[in-house]
C-alpha cells in the first residue's frame, strides 16, 4: 500500500474597504464578516487544501492553473480543488486535517458546517475531516485580526 501526505498553507488579509464579496472559509459563507483580499473568492481553507493535494501528487495548481481559471472568470475555489483532484491518479484522499489561525470570525460555532462542506467537496464522510482553530493570541498580524491563516494536511492512499 502506498500512503502519501501533503501539507498546504494559505493566508489572506481582510479587505480594507467594505465590498459585496462574502467571506468564505471551506466553502462556507460567513455573513456579516469582512471579505478577504484576492482575485478569487479568497477562501484560505480551500486554497490550503489545493496546496496540500499538490503536495501529494506534485503538480502545482494554485498559481499557474488557478490564475488562468480566475482570468477566465472562475473565482469559486471549489473549482480549484476539483482541478487539483484531477492529478491524483490512483490515489484517493483518506483524511484531511485543517487548522485555522484567526482572531475573527469565531470558528467553533461553524466548524461542523465547514467539515461537512469539505467532506462533500472531497466525497468523504465527515469523520475523515478534522478542523481546529485558534485565535493567535494577538502574537502576529493574523492574531491581531488582520487576516486568516490556514494549514491543511491531506493523507491519500493508492486505491
Amino acid at each position: 500500500m502506498i500512503v502519501k501526505t501533503g501539507i498546504g498553507q494559505d493566508s489572506h488579509r481582510f479587505e480594507e474597504e467594505a465590498s459585496n464579496k462574502p467571506l468564505k472559509l471551506g466553502g462556507v459563507v460567513f455573513e456579516g464578516e469582512p471579505a478577504l483580499e484576492g482575485n478569487s473568492d479568497s477562501d484560505p481553507v480551500l486554497h490550503a487544501l489545493v496546496n496540500a493535494i499538490t503536495g501529494v501528487h506534485g503538480t502545482i495548481v494554485l498559481g499557474p492553473k488557478t490564475d488562468e481559471m480566475c482570468l477566465s472568470g472562475i473565482t469559486d475555489s471549489r473549482e480549484y480543488v476539483a482541478e487539483a483532484l484531477r492529478y491524483l491518479g490512483k490515489l484517493k484522499i483518506s483524511h484531511v486535517s485543517i487548522s485555522l489561525e484567526c482572531a475573527r470570525p469565531k470558528i467553533g460555532p461553524r466548524a461542523a458546517e465547514i467539515r461537512t462542506a469539505i467532506a462533500d467537496i472531497l466525497s468523504l464522510t465527515e469523520r475523515h475531516v478534522a478542523i481546529t482553530a485558534h485565535t493567535g493570541e494577538r502574537l502576529s498580524a493574523v492574531g491581531k485580526g488582520d487576516g486568516i491563516f490556514a494549514t491543511v494536511i491531506v493523507t491519500a492512499m493508492e486505491q
